[in-house]
Formats: structure tokens, C-alpha cells, sequence
């Protein structure tokens, strides 16, 4: 549709926006060497508590119905005029990795409170409500799987599973890690109804939009991710009396598994990327042959029909180090998410908005899992991207430069006012 004149000319504050990031950056900083800075605030973690507190202070500042859910999502509501409509929902998440940078997610939640508090200040009233939401535990990183609290809330993951998650950092239960932190909700998990529509704006995280000098990414879908979990018991051995013929060496087991991930990365095409991301060895001592190590692969393409080969080439390349080796290799799979493509018609309203806006587009998969892969499952979805400086993220040294955080944001601005305002 075609906006009016008062809404087609709003605008978000962009020093407004960056404070608010920066002052979110603040709880769970990392600082770097050369000035970089970002942040380590894992899920259900008191730095993650700490940056809720602020985050849903901000909501309630800003006059929104603030509404926790039994996974630790929370749900901003702005009210429209007609309360029986389904809202338009924006958001993202706020932990991190354990070296995160202080962009990733937290942008999108971030610039859903900046549209809340622009369409304040202009007077503005929509008849449909909308939503600023972030959800529990997407990077995955301390309970797997990632996106674990957008799953939860679209019904892909029972509720008492996931709370029975373990935690890989400490071993703590997710359960009663909400209930200690204060974030163990009373609404219901799934949702009782999907949105109309969800947005999700978030940095790249990659280098492509600044190789190729563009300003917004179309994000027109998620590849499949495959995450397995590798333990490898071999037999530990003085390092000086063994012979090389007669050891059992989980060590060179797990070299051997991160040579062939990248091997099979080359054989199976551009698409296929593939990490080994985690290597715990045990005992961790120079001088002794370690007894066990467990390691971890991270499989991703946009072809779910070539990412399933690449798991099945895994696991008989496994069987056969085993044998090999005389060692015990045992596999847990952590995730397992099918790609992902989100609706036609988001993603045109989103491309047009963008280059009504002046700015140049490309269309372009995420590599990186998203929330909005969840919420693609249960109501029409779409991304917006923004550059990455260097193309990193997942790194304090992770940045995204002001006119870029500016062009995105407004362009979210102006996709979510279209979905407000539109008829149907």
C-alpha cells in the first residue's frame, strides 16, 4: 500500500537508538587491545539478567504491556485501536556468545523500542498492536539448541524439554536458572496465537552487503544448520614411553575430524560451510596422551538435500577413524534445523521499502540462524540486514557503522507501518 504523507516521512533517532545499544553494551563488557569492545552476556547468566532488567525498564518507560512467557521470552505490547487484530511483532535477542560483540541481536530488539518511542513522539496511533519481543537463548551457546526460546514459543520444542536443558558451561538447569534469575514466566508456551506478521532486523554478520557497497540485505531465507556433539575415548598414555603404533589418541582423532570438515566443505561446493567450533581434551596435560576429548561440528547449507550428505559422509568417516584408531567415538546431535524460506510478499515489501528509502539491495540467504526462522513456521516473516565492518561478528571487534544502523532501522520503521496500516 501507499502510505500517507505523516507516516511515509517518519524517521527514528539514530543517537538515540546508539545509546541505548551502548548503554545495553555496558553490562557484560569485553574490552579489546586496539579500543574494541563487546560483550559476554550468556543466557540466564547475571549479566543476562542485568541486561533484561534494562531492557524491559526501557519497555516500561515507554508505557508498553510487558509479558513474560514460561521460556524466559519477553513480549512488549504497544496497544492499538483494534484489540481483537493480531499484532505486528519486532525483536530479536540480547545474550551473546561468550565473545560477542555488542550489535548482534541486540539491534533488532533495540530499534523495535526506537519505532515505539518514534511513533510516540509524532502521535501516531495504529489500529493494529505492535509487538517488541526478545527471546531466551538464541545464540545457543551455554543451552543448545540456538534459537531455543523462538522455538519453545512456536510450539517446535516441548516446554518440559527444554526446561530440563543442561548447561554446558556449568551444568546448571535452564529451569531453574529462569526461576534464579527472575525470569520464569506465566504466559503460556506456545504462543496462544501467532502475530500477523514478524520483522526481525540484525547486522550481517558476514562480509558480502560491505564487499559489494551495499546498504540493505533482503533476506530471503535460512540455511539448515546441523549441530553435533563428538565424544571421543581413546586410552591415555605417558607421551615419552608409548609408540606411536600403539596408541588409542582422542587428540589426533579430533585433528583428523577438523581436517575432514574442511575437506568435505571443498567437496561439496561454495554452499557447504562446515566448524569445528569446541575442543575440550582431557586431561589437558603436555606430557600425557589424553584419555577423552569432545569436540563439536557446525554443518550449514542452504541445500538441506546436500547438508544431509555432508552429516552422512560425517558419520561414516567416523566409524571408520573408530576402527582405525581403536578408539570409541559417540555422537549427540544438538540441533537440527531445516532451511528456511521466508514469504514472498514480506520479502518484496521489504526490498521495495528499502529502495523507495534510496538505498541500494541485494537479495541474499543468512548464513546465521535466526529467531525469525522460528517465527517463519507460524506467521509471514522477513529480515533486514545491515553491513558488517570486516564482516565480523561473534567477536568484540564486531561493528556496524552509524548510517548503516540508521538505513536499517528506518527502513524496519517504514515495513512495520506498512504491515500496521494495512488492510487484511
Amino acid at each position: 500500500m501507499v502510505l500517507s504523507p505523516e507516516w511515509s516521512e517518519l524517521r527514528i533517532d539514530t543517537t538515540r537508538l546508539l545509546d541505548r545499544i551502548d548503554q545495553l553494551g555496558e553490562i557484560g563488557r569485553i574490552d579489546g587491545p586496539n579500543g574494541e569492545w563487546g560483550n559476554a552476556r550468556l543466557a540466564l547468566t547475571d549479566d543476562d539478567k542485568a541486561g533484561r532488567d534494562l531492557v524491559v525498564a526501557w519497555m516500561h518507560d515507554l508505557g508498553l504491556e510487558v509479558a513474560i512467557d514460561a521460556i524466559g521470552n519477553v513480549v512488549a505490547t504497544r496497544a492499538g485501536t483494534d484489540s481483537t487484530s493480531a499484532p505486528v511483532m519486532v525483536g530479536s535477542h540480547i545474550d551473546t556468545v561468550g565473545t560477542g560483540g555488542r550489535f548482534d541481536g541486540n539491534l533488532g530488539v533495540l530499534a523495535g523500542l526506537e519505532i515505539v518511542e518514534t511513533l510516540d513522539r509524532a502521535g501516531l496511533v495504529t489500529a493494529r498492536p505492535l509487538q517488541v519481543a526478545f527471546f531466551t537463548d538464541e545464540e545457543g551457546s551455554r543451552f543448545a539448541p540456538d534459537m531455543l526460546g523462538s522455538l519453545v514459543f512456536v510450539g517446535g520444542l516441548p516446554l518440559e524439554q527444554a526446561l530440563d536443558l543442561v548447561a554446558a558451561d556449568d551444568g546448571a538447569r535452564l529451569g531453574e536458572e529462569l526461576h534464579r534469575i527472575g525470569y520464569a514466566g506465566v504466559v503460556p508456551c506456545p504462543a496462544a496465537a501467532p502475530p500477523h506478521a514478524f520483522v526481525e532486523l540484525h547486522i550481517e554478520q558476514g562480509p558480502v552487503l560491505e564487499a559489494e557497497d551495499i546498504t540493505i540485505g533482503v533476506v530471503e531465507g535460512v540455511q539448515g544448520i546441523s549441530w553435533t556433539e563428538i565424544a571421543i575415548v581413546g586410552q591415555s598414555a605417558h607421551a615419552g614411553t608409548t609408540p606411536m603404533r600403539l596408541r588409542h589418541d582422542p587428540a589426533y582423532c579430533a585433528a583428523a575430524i577438523a581436517t575432514y570438515v574442511r575437506d568435505l566443505t571443498r567437496h561439496l561446493g561454495p554452499e557447504q560451510v562446515g566448524t569445528v567450533g569446541r575442543l575440550d581434551v582431557y586431561p589437558n596435560l603436555v606430557n600425557v596422551v589424553p584419555a577423552r576429548v569432545v569436540l563439536t561440528v557446525d554443518l550449514r547449507n542452504t541445500d538441506d538435500r546436500v547438508l544431509q550428505e555432508a552429516e552422512a559422509r560425517l558419520a561414516t568417516f567416523l566409524e571408520e577413524l573408530a576402527d582405525m584408531e581403536g578408539v570409541a567415538i559417540t555422537t549427540k546431535s544438538l540441533a537440527r534445523f531445516e532451511p528456511v524460506e521466508f514469504d514472498g510478499a514480506m520479502v518484496d515489501l521489504v526490498q521495495a521499502t528499502a529502495e523507495r528509502l534510496g538505498h541500494s539491495t541485494r537479495r541474499m540467504p543468512s548464513g546465521a540462524g535466526h529467531d525469525a526462522q522460528m517465527l517463519a513456521r507460524i506467521c509471514p516473516t522477513a529480515m533486514v540486514f545491515t553491513p558488517s565492518v570486516d564482516g565480523l561478528s561473534h567477536n568484540i571487534a564486531e561493528f556496524t557503522e552509524a548510517v548503516d544502523i540508521e538505513a536499517g532501522a528506518n527502513v524496519l520503521l517504514q515495513v512495520v507501518l506498512d504491515l500496521l496500516t494495512a488492510d487484511g
